[in-house]
Formats: structure tokens, sequence, C-alpha cells
């Protein structure tokens, strides 16, 4: 298992990173576009739409994605369109981790699948938009969920269950802890200080999403940190809470070693669109 993790890791940073470094956006674009696909396909199977049908899943998204593009909306200004995905998130994932695994099932199965696709194409056009803004942009949105994953595994593993007496959510995910992501928020705040004075240190031509939110105040880069950190939790719980409902473990096998596409971005589907718009709003 170590060694697939190992050489799946290499194989997806081997096309990963040259496409995020590239002078276009243009490879990053088309590759995130690929995943994003992979990912409406493995959302069509989580959520019993057969074979053919997971296939049509995922052609909906590519379609709906390379619409979008074709459109320029990657060059457009999207704020409503982030606030609206980012209220989404809020409140349907205060409700679907409320409701538990219970509660997935009975949500319209039509509803479910069309709501995955959206989901899914937002997420797309955030990252994509974010990579077109500029590298140091788009790396403070993914290290921010990988920062997250990491400090709240460590301090789970530390301190889970020495301060609070309930695991975060038993029924959906039983090894998460609220230490776990009380470290995870810590060490994103510890990020977004040491990301923005690295900015001003260096002069970055493009600033992170933490310069922006620090122009407007540490209290607001502080904040923002804290609530990041908790919907990348809402994220991955969610995805949890959807594979819990379907008996699988992972989402698919598409990333030996790894699990599924869905797997790996699980934290970024709500973060990406929440990042959008906290920097759209701080730059008004």
């Amino acid at each position: 298992m170590l060694k697939q993790r190992v050489i799946t890791a290499i194989v997806m940073l081997a096309i990963l990173l040259p496409a995020l470094f590239w002078s276009t956006p243009l490879p990053f674009t088309v590759i995130s576009l690929v995943l994003i696909a992979a990912g409406a396909w493995e959302w069509g199977r989580l959520n019993g739409a057969g074979k053919g049908g997971s296939i049509g899943i995922a052609a909906a998204c590519l379609v709906l994605c390379a619409a979008a593009w074709y459109a320029g909306w990657l060059d457009r200004s999207l704020l409503v369109l982030w606030c609206i995905a980012g209220g989404f998130w809020v409140l349907a994932g205060a409700w679907l981790i409320r409701a538990g695994v219970a509660g997935w099932p009975k949500i319209p199965r039509v509803l479910r699948l069309v709501g995955g696709v959206l989901v899914l194409w937002v997420a797309w056009l955030a990252v994509s938009q974010a990579r077109m803004i500029g590298i140091n942009f788009l790396l403070s949105l993914l290290v921010l969920v990988w920062v997250a994953d990491i400090f709240a595994y460590f301090a789970g593993r530390t301190f889970g269950l020495k301060f609070t007496k309930r695991k975060l959510a038993p029924a959906i995910s039983p090894g998460k802890s609220w230490e776990g992501v009380w470290g995870g928020m810590l060490g994103v705040i510890v990020l977004a200080v040491v990301w923005t004075l690295a900015d001003r240190h260096f002069n970055a031509s493009v600033p992170s999403l933490y310069s922006r939110l620090a122009a407007q105040g540490w209290w607001l880069l502080v904040v923002a940190s804290v609530f990041m950190a908790a919907m990348s939790v809402v994220g991955d719980l969610s995805e949890s809470l959807v594979k819990r409902s379907a008996g699988a473990k992972d989402s698919s096998n598409l990333l030996p070693g790894h699990g599924g596409v869905l797997d790996r971005v699980d934290a970024l589907l709500p973060t990406l669109p929440l990042a959008m718009m906290l920097a759209g709003l701080a730059a008004r």
C-alpha cells in the first residue's frame, strides 16, 4: 500500500507541477478539468447512477465546465457566484452533518446528482480562475487545506479526547476529534501570518489570499483563516457521509493507494469558492 501511494504521488506530481508552473494557465486548467470530470464520474457511482449514468454525469460536468470556459467566465468577475456557492456550503454543510448518514438517502437522487455536478463545476471555475490570477494566489488556497489536514492529524493523534469527551462526528468519521479541528485552525493561522509576511518581505507581484485579507486588517486574516479551516473539515465530512451512505471506503480506485479524486479534493470543494469570495470582498 505504501509503495502504491508513493508511486501514485510521484506520478501525480510529475503531471501537476509542470502544469502548475507553466508559463500559461492552459495546461493546469485542462488537467483540472479532467480531474473534475473524473470526480463527477465517482459522484455518479456513489449515488447509484450505474456505469452508463456515471459516465453521463461526468460528460455533463465536462460540458458544463467547457461551456463556461468558452463563454469567457474564467476572465470575468464571478463574485455573485462565489457568494451563492459559499452560502450554500455553509448552510447545506451544516444541515448535512446534522442530518448524518441516514439523512443523505432521503434527498431525491436527481437532486443529489445535479447538486454534485454543480458543486464540482463551481470548484473547477474557482481553481481555474485562481490559477489565472497567479501561482502564488492559487498555492495559498491549496496549501491552506493541506496544512489544515496535517495539523489536524497530528493534533488529533497527540491531544485527541484529552480536552473534550466527544469526538467530532463519530457516526460520519470516527477518527476525527475536536482537538484535531482546533489544531488545524491553529496551523492555518500560522500559515496565513507567515505567508503574508513572506509576501511583504519578497514583494510578491501577485498577492496571496492571505495578503489580500491582511490588507483589510489582521483581525480579518485570523477570522477568515479559522473559517476556512472549519469549512475544509465540512468538505471532508460531507464526502465521508456520502461514502458511508453508499457503503464505500473510497470514492474509487482511480488513484492507487490514495482512493479516488473526490477523496483528494473533498476539503477543496467548499474552500475554493469561499476563498474566491473572500478575495473578491476584500478587494471591494
